[in-house]
């Protein structure tokens, strides 16, 4: 399908408990998925007790008042032939069921019993503490995952955006079944909640079991829950190094940007396509192609609700890692300076690769209900696919390298890099 014909609308409620429910009917499929998302997450979170978002996703699979055990509430969802998981960010959780259409009704029934009335036994958080001590553990010898949380420790270093999403081992263990009554009591309520179900569906099916399951939400919030704005006072390139023994050195360099409302936000995209996004991109054909000095090298664009950074990881030879960052922070230079310009089939060719990355992640309803229910959260308005393919297709030469020189300057700079070093003089003299 040409994304040129790429049709696909959404229609948004707000129920009079204030819980809003986005429908995205998908009428030529078969399956369909329904997802609970919450504006809340580790940013949100008190310190001593970081980690509590990601931990009560863990608590609402350990049993429920209908379903008391993980094992029936697995069942009820393998009986149908469904798959169900959840997820935890910074600054949203979210938990779903994907399942047959003809299923929805189950699918509705369990979700809603897990999320609102889980049992949180004193027994099962001390069992789970476990799972999750872990699960960090795991994060911690995965380099290629870890350094990221190292790269936001330092961007953002002093907010809690640095925290990690999964806590540490100490607030962890702190974490008692009163902290998860308090918690969901201050950030579980109807105005930051969303329903989401996209699929074979039809509106008012959903509607229907919207009001049965979620109709008569009673979680109320005696204190709004808030965060701490993320205000930069970076005016160098910083450096942060974690010494660790490896057959590889990970990295990411990346430059301060800009948070999800950002005008740019468009153009900015495009930049990191141009850069990493590609096996044909520049950072791909300079570090990989011509050098071989990493397997995997990319460039992305993270961003939070006022804040955010265009970032490129590559995972390289540990003797090599002060050419692969000297190659890749002159590839950034040269956009800013515009010594090797940007070509306009270079910039056709990232507009392509964006929209048709778009088009291929949303023929999945799990992806689907994430690209509508994300902008309904944290953006001034929601775009459909097509409004989004017309959005990038606008963006001009001259607003990308607007971006390149605004973005790609010192006092923007960090880099973190995970390796067998101890030396961050090494490494700071690299951005001079």
């Amino acid at each position: 399908m040409s994304t040129n014909s790429f049709v696909m609308d959404y229609k948004l409620y707000t129920l009079h408990s204030g819980l809003r429910v986005l429908t995205v009917p998908m009428p030529h499929l078969e399956s369909a998925t329904v997802a609970l998302w919450v504006k809340t997450g580790s940013r949100y979170e008190e310190e001593k007790i970081s980690g509590i978002s990601h931990f009560l996703e863990h608590m609402v699979f350990k049993g429920s008042v209908k379903r008391p055990s993980a094992k029936e509430i697995s069942e009820a969802v393998d009986s149908i032939g469904g798959e169900f998981n959840a997820a935890t960010s910074k600054d949203w959780t979210n938990f779903y069921i994907k399942a047959r259409a003809e299923n929805l009704a189950i699918a509705f029934d369990v979700l809603s019993d897990m999320v609102l009335n889980p049992l949180l036994k004193p027994e099962e958080i001390e069992k789970e503490k476990g799972t999750i001590l872990q699960e960090i553990a795991m994060y911690e010898d995965t380099p290629m995952i870890k350094i990221g949380e190292v790269f936001e420790e330092l961007a953002f270093s002093g907010n809690s955006l640095s925290w990690d999403t999964a806590g540490t081992a100490e607030s962890v263990k702190r974490i008692a079944k009163s902290d998860f009554v308090r918690y969901r009591k201050r950030h579980y309520y109807p105005e930051k909640m969303i329903i989401s179900v996209a699929g074979g569906v039809t509106e008012g099916n959903v509607l229907k079991l919207t009001e049965k399951y979620f109709g008569k939400l009673d979680l109320q919030s005696k204190s709004k829950s808030k965060f701490k704005n993320f205000e930069t006072k970076q005016d160098k390139p910083q450096i942060k190094l974690k010494t660790k023994k490896s057959d590889q050195a990970h990295l990411i360099l990346g430059f301060m940007a800009d948070g999800r409302n950002y005008k740019g936000k468009y153009a900015q995209g495009l930049l990191a396509v141009i850069l990493g996004g590609g096996m044909s991109s520049r950072l791909f054909i300079e570090v990989r192609e011509k050098r071989g000095l990493a397997y995997s090298v990319k460039t992305a664009v993270e961003r939070y609700q006022e804040t955010g950074y265009l970032g490129t990881y590559a995972g390289v030879n540990p003797k090599k890692v002060d050419q692969a960052v000297g190659i890749i922070l002159d590839e950034h230079y040269r956009l800013a300076n515009c010594v090797k310009r940007i070509a306009n089939s270079e910039l056709l060719k990232a507009k392509e690769f964006l929209k048709g990355h778009l088009a291929l992640a949303l023929e999945d309803t799990k992806e689907v209900s994430a690209f509508f229910t994300d902008q309904a959260l944290f953006l001034a308005e929601i775009l459909t696919p097509e409004e989004i393919f017309k959005k990038v297709d606008g963006v001009s030469l001259d607003e990308v390298n607007f971006e390149a020189k605004r973005l790609f300057v010192p006092s923007r700079l960090n880099l973190a890099v995970i390796g067998d070093y101890n030396d961050p003089e090494r490494f700071q003299k690299l951005l001079k």
